[in-house]
């Protein structure tokens, strides 16, 4: 890039649509620039004035290289000039702080003590999937229940992980069920047992408080990415066959837990940066040269026939398109350009 042109950029203010949702997820396949599209989200966010949390799930975290600034696995205001606040959720301390687990991450407080050593059987409907996701999604409910946050955009992990995190709300919801089914039942027999012994009765809900606030939490984050009014869940891709119809598959898989999908991002369009949005100075960015060069023109066309794909199986969907820059998308002035093609 010119460096003679950088403050026609440096002025550049991102900004959202003032419908954009409280919850803003990204999702999709590895490498496909989850992180970039969710800096570039929070930084837009703060930067109209609203207390925006930044949050990776992902074990394998970028987000402080993409903002160009250390994040600590705690909420922690990044900026002064504007509210961006970050984490980058720890899944090994995020486990080992989790009240639902025991110190080895299978056992869960007292599901743990009822199950004994052996952890979760078949009677409750399933192996529990990763301790480390099921910590990383009580973390996620204590963010998103934040009140110091008026916005939570998520980069999440790659699709696997994403889908067994998304799963994991309809699992202790089952799972939860069936315990206090069992307390029920159990509750007044132990309580004949112990005073035939001369022994207190244990008081009520000893040991199943947690369990009623996961229930209840559980519950609060279902109807949260149920709702389109209040979540956006973002599909991220790139211009490829193969990424369009993972991306069509984590979209059938999303609408099955009944989370609405609300808008498609193509990322790495080799295309000129004045199709896409008039927000940015097209001289200060190197265009692909598709009069002159072969390469570009064969990429081209691999991308127009991904490209139309994805306009025709996602219609119906807001469809963002951001190309593919020259530069490494890293630090304030590339995410403003991202931000400003999001809008």
């Amino acid at each position: 890039m010119d460096e003679l042109t950088v403050e026609a950029v440096d002025s550049l203010e991102p900004a959202l649509d003032a419908e954009t949702a409280e919850y803003v997820l990204y999702g999709g396949k590895g490498g496909v620039g989850k992180t970039t599209m969710a800096a570039a989200t929070a930084l837009a966010s703060a930067t109209d004035g609203t207390s925006t949390l930044v949050v990776s799930t992902d074990p394998a975290h970028s987000l402080s290289d993409t903002l160009g600034v250390d994040i600590p696995d705690e909420p922690t205001r990044l900026r002064e000039d504007v509210p961006l606040y970050g984490v980058e959720i720890d899944p090994d301390k995020a486990m080992d702080e989790a009240p639902i687990f025991g110190d080895d991450g299978s056992a869960m407080g007292p599901l743990g003590d009822l199950l004994g050593d052996e952890g979760f059987d078949p009677m409750m409907g399933g192996q529990m999937p990763g301790a480390d996701e099921a910590a990383a999604m009580q973390l996620l409910l204590t963010y998103l229940d934040d009140q110091r946050f008026d916005r939570v955009v998520v980069d999440t992990a790659p699709t696997g992980h994403t889908l067994r995190l998304l799963e994991l709300p309809e699992l202790l919801d089952s799972m939860v069920g069936r315990f206090v089914a069992l307390r029920e039942r159990l509750g007044g027999l132990m309580e004949g047992v112990k005073g035939m012994f001369g022994e207190e009765a244990p008081a009520e809900g000893d040991g199943m408080d947690d369990l009623d606030e996961l229930a209840d939490r559980v519950e609060r984050l279902r109807a949260i990415l149920r709702d389109p009014q209040r979540t956006d869940f973002r599909i991220v891709t790139v211009p490829e066959e193969m990424a369009v119809q993972e991306s069509l598959r984590l979209r059938s898989r999303l609408e099955e837990f009944g989370i609405p999908v609300g808008t498609v991002v193509v990322n790495r369009v080799m295309e000129p940066l004045s199709q896409v949005t008039d927000d940015v100075p097209e001289e200060t960015f190197v265009s692909p040269d598709l009069e002159h060069c072969e390469f570009c023109q064969r990429r081209w066309a691999v991308q127009q026939g991904a490209l139309q794909s994805a306009q025709d199986l996602f219609r119906g969907h807001d469809v963002k398109r951001v190309p593919l820059f020259a530069d490494e998308v890293a630090g304030e002035r590339m995410l403003r350009v991202v931000a400003a093609c999001l809008q």
